[in-house]
């Protein structure tokens, strides 16, 4: 919980004005949809961690462990009752339910107002104080009066579009633009994923899909926001724009056949403008078939700077490790509304999880 800040030794923590010892650092799943199975996993295979309470809307009464595919029963019982899964009193929450904040913060004000940290996968919430500011503001005040912290973290946001280039930035005397590129190959990731790039779609299923919200990666302008926040700047003009990828033979994998003349993906561009000038340059491309995935990173300034990750960076495993990664340092972080600029670096620990808080 987040009296963690308030820990008497390495090995007692503070919950309620009541010392208690920490044997675990305890967590709640909130949301076992594909993503949110990968977090509680991965989370599960560290030393010193356990789960205490799981929501979800399917699978009720079953034991995580076997939803979640361990093959052993964890003793925790999938329940469509917030409320009832954090009664046990978890010390963070990995919440992945929704990209949207206007729809997931009621989810998330009722975590802050059991005074449980939160690291979530919405990428709405990783930098939403342009974009979202009064419900910045609203959830930013809460937590800083339950004493809780409340992360946004993911792949992207949270890291190959926002936090990487902030962190290259530190060799640099001065900036002038920052560009990043990401391309995926879209193939083997989640049918969720697919989906919400447009793979299968007619080109007027794409526009109509398009037109209404739902057909988009969902960051850039959040992930702008965060580096011209870091770097001082001020975005006065803000465009972007998307468009399908269109396949030009026949593209199979186990969730889909995508037809020539059908969209295998979407390609987004994303450009920030201070006083009539170009700051921040975003492109992204997620289709089926791409022959080469990649991440790049352009610093134009003082020094020049260009870094790439061959192969990319994938994104669902990258999404999983960056939240549970977060973790500790979300327990130890000071209240609030918090973004990947504003915490310590995340990594991963090989030793027992419990003396991280």
């Amino acid at each position: 919980m987040a009296g963690g800040r308030v820990c008497l030794s390495l090995n007692h923590m503070s919950t309620g004005g009541v010392s208690r010892m920490v044997n675990k650092l305890r967590f709640a799943q909130v949301g076992l949809g594909p993503m949110g199975v990968r977090l509680c996993k991965l989370a599960l295979e560290k030393e010193g961690i356990e789960i205490v309470g799981a929501t979800e809307r399917a699978n009720l009464g079953k034991d995580v462990g076997e939803v979640i595919g361990l093959g052993k029963k964890l003793g925790v019982t999938l329940t469509d009752d917030l409320n009832a899964a954090l009664a046990a009193e978890p010390d963070v929450v990995l919440h992945s339910t929704l990209s949207s904040l206007e729809l997931a913060k009621e989810q998330l004000a009722t975590i802050i107002k059991a005074k449980v940290d939160i690291v979530s996968t919405c990428e709405e919430i990783s930098y939403p104080w342009q974009t979202q500011p009064e419900i910045a503001k609203e959830l930013d005040t809460l937590a800083q009066e339950n004493n809780v912290t409340v992360l946004g973290t993911g792949v992207n946001p949270g890291f190959c579009m926002d936090t990487f280039p902030i962190v290259m930035t530190g060799v640099c005397q001065k900036v002038e633009k920052i560009r990043v590129a990401r391309v995926q190959d879209a193939t083997c990731r989640r049918l969720p994923f697919q989906e919400k790039i447009g793979a299968g779609c007619t080109p007027e299923e794409f526009e109509e899909r398009k037109a209404s919200g739902k057909l988009r990666h969902v960051g850039l302008r959040e992930s702008s926001d965060m580096i011209a926040g870091a770097m001082g700047w001020k975005i006065n003009d803000y465009r972007e724009t998307i468009a399908p990828i269109i396949a030009k033979k026949e593209i199979s994998n186990e969730y889909l056949t995508v037809k020539p003349g059908q969209a295998v993906g979407v390609e987004q561009i994303a450009i920030s403008m201070m006083n009539g000038k170009e700051i921040i340059r975003m492109e992204f491309q997620a289709y089926l078939g791409a022959p080469e995935s990649y991440d790049t990173v352009y610093i134009m300034g003082v020094p020049n700077m260009e870094v790439t990750v061959k192969g990319g960076i994938q994104g669902d495993i990258a999404t999983a490790s960056m939240a549970v990664n977060a973790m500790p340092r979300v327990i130890n972080a000071t209240p609030g509304l918090l973004t990947m600029k504003d915490i310590a670096p995340v990594h991963p620990y090989a030793g027992d999880w419990s003396k991280l808080i």
